[in-house]
């Protein structure tokens, strides 16, 4: 793996773009392993002089995680406890802030503050080091304990953190499936000898029940990236999850005898299953129900090792069909903890909203709950998610797209805001989905619209604000700056001047400026400008309405500005009545 990886980091894109090769590892690790663009990539690297053993710092806003990234990137044979160390003192030092900020270097100073941020929305943390040799038995030894420590702190203290290494041979079996990101395979064998099992055929399927020791569990591959899980229809809720607490007090308390016991057991999915001997072959492996609890086991992998006594419940079905497939994901994960999102799918506003949209919009479909997917017959471009209609809402109506990435305060705090009103229209619906894809389709590799790197790297929250910016175009256009268009009104008035580009145009371009603005705006002393930051205050919003304001009062002195200028003003004119006040939301 040594070889493969030095051979890639070779190239172009990493010796250009990074120092030595120690940054690269860790930036061929992102880039390959947990899907970050080169922009992302760029962002997170923090290693340097006075990076305080934290080499990479990842904000994942969509799974609410923090990922701090140690690489060691060594030839072959046994990496000692020095490593597991330097994590521990990355624990230690952001425990305080304001003091790691102040001693860090510039690249880390910025992220800390996105750090700080996440941690007042109550992200779990995962400490990951990453390294190219083997742990030595002391070093595997500091790491049970070090997970033990974690699982202490977070039943005391309230700081969820999991702490995991991968090593040479868990990067090459991650990199393996990596490559077969768009619909990974994954084979595995293992043996039934000496396990408590039984073998049947029940309605034409094959079925295998067995217990199976928790220190097997935690061999299979692609549970912490996830590729374990690819027809589960949620992902890992984290270790703050209070059902996972409880599964792992159980796995770390003096009841793990009974741990069968308390738990209800794994569903393993295969295309194709056979038995030679005591050799159980699985071919294209997923589990549709167990995700929680692998990944809390996988937390707990050095205690886990060493146990003879615990055991969980798995039952492996040989199903190639993806329908059937499907519904026994959805139908087995009904008693999982669910979200705030989860709660309101059936609420009557929302049923209310999806049958008005779907009789409007025959092509259409409103998904309401996770892990739905719309009918293969209806228009994808046509088809709604409610967690991101309701982003789109909250960036434009409450004109907060600050506020747009918290699903769960969305959910929650300001449901009765964004859906107090069951009759919002079809077509303001259409419309904002439209005005989105348009947005989105501009947040791509080739970068049409030159966007700032540091905006590219935020794309589970930025084009928010792009969406905030072209509704900003017609209320700064009609002098209602105070006021929300309509979304349909818009989106119409934008598509008869055939100007729905353009304006999308004008709104990147703004928030563009906007940034670089701010950035350039005198910081106080020990202050460190981060975009992340200030993207979510209310701060950006005032620079942005100020940069749409200087872009249309620009025009005219450009070449072939004044016409231009024209064709704006047809194409964001509309009447008072399109106008509303601003839901509240803050």
């Amino acid at each position: 793996m040594y070889e493969s990886i030095k051979q890639q980091i070779a190239t172009d894109y990493f010796q250009q773009r990074f120092s030595n090769d120690g940054q690269r590892f860790v930036a061929w690790y992102l880039r390959n392993i947990l899907f970050r663009d080169m922009n992302e990539t760029r962002d997170d690297i923090t290693d340097g002089a006075d990076d305080k053993q934290i080499d990479a710092l990842i904000i994942d806003d969509d799974k609410s995680l923090v990922r701090i990234v140690q690489g060691k990137f060594t030839q072959g044979g046994t990496v000692d406890a020095e490593p597991l160390r330097e994590v521990l003192s990355s624990w230690i030092q952001i425990k305080d802030l304001a003091r790691l900020q102040n001693v860090s270097n510039p690249r880390l100073a910025r992220k800390l503050s996105e750090l700080a941020a996440a941690l007042d929305e109550d992200y779990e943390i995962s400490f990951e080091l990453i390294t190219t040799g083997k742990l030595t038995e002391a070093a595997k030894h500091d790491l049970r304990a070090f997970q033990e420590e974690l699982e202490r702190i977070g039943e005391n203290e309230d700081f969820d953190a999991t702490i995991h290494v991968i090593d040479a041979e868990e990067l090459k079996r991650r990199y393996d499936y990596a490559i077969e990101t768009d619909n990974p395979s994954i084979n595995y064998k293992f043996q039934l000898a000496g396990l408590r099992y039984m073998f049947h055929e029940i309605a034409g399927t094959p079925v295998l029940i067995v217990a199976l020791p928790l220190k097997e569990c935690i061999k299979f591959p692609g549970i912490k990236d996830g590729t374990l899980f690819q027809k589960n229809v949620r992902q890992s809720l984290g270790s703050s999850n209070a059902v996972n607490k409880g599964i792992r007090s159980s796995i770390l308390g003096d009841k793990r005898s009974d741990f069968f016991f308390f738990h209800n057991g794994v569903t393993a999915l295969c295309n194709k299953m056979q038995m030679d001997g005591d050799t159980l072959s699985l071919s294209g492996l997923s589990i549709v129900n167990g995700c929680q609890s692998l990944n809390t086991i996988l937390s707990c992998s050095e205690t886990v090792k060493k146990v003879d006594d615990a055991f969980i419940l798995f039952r492996f079905y040989e199903i190639p069909q993806r329908d059937r497939a499907d519904k026994i994901s959805i139908y087995t994960n009904s008693q999982s903890a669910v979200k705030a999102r989860d709660l309101r799918s059936n609420d009557k506003r929302v049923l209310a909203i999806k049958k008005a949209y779907e009789l409007k919009y025959p092509s259409g479909y409103f998904i309401t709950k996770r892990g739905e997917i719309a009918p293969a017959e209806r228009n994808k471009n046509h088809v709604i998610d409610l967690s991101s209609f309701a982003k789109n809402l909250v960036a434009w109506q409450t004109l907060r797209p600050n506020l747009s990435y918290g699903e769960t305060k969305i959910f929650d705090k300001y449901f009765e805001t964004l859906f107090k009103n069951k009759d919002y229209p079809p077509e303001s619906i259409f419309a904002l989905n439209a005005w989105m894809h348009e947005v989105q389709a501009t947040w791509v590799a080739t970068n049409p619209l030159s966007l700032n790197e540091s905006l590219l790297a935020m794309k589970a929250y930025a084009p928010y604000h792009h969406l905030y910016a072209v509704a900003m175009c017609f209320a700064i256009s009609n002098n209602q700056s105070e006021r929300v268009p309509s979304p349909s009104k818009s989106f119409e008035a934008a598509n008869k001047f055939n100007m729905i580009g353009e304006i999308v145009k004008v709104a990147g371009t703004s928030l563009n400026m906007a940034l670089e603005a701010a950035a350039n705006e005198p910081q106080a002393v020990n202050r460190v400008f981060s975009p992340q930051n200030w993207i979510k205050t209310k701060a950006c919003l005032a620079g942005i309405n100020g940069a749409v304001r200087n872009y249309f009062s620009m025009l005219p002195m450009m070449p072939s500005g004044t016409e231009i200028r024209k064709k704006l003003n047809d194409a964001t004119a509309l009447p008072p009545e399109a106008f509303e006040y601003r839901w509240s939301a803050d």
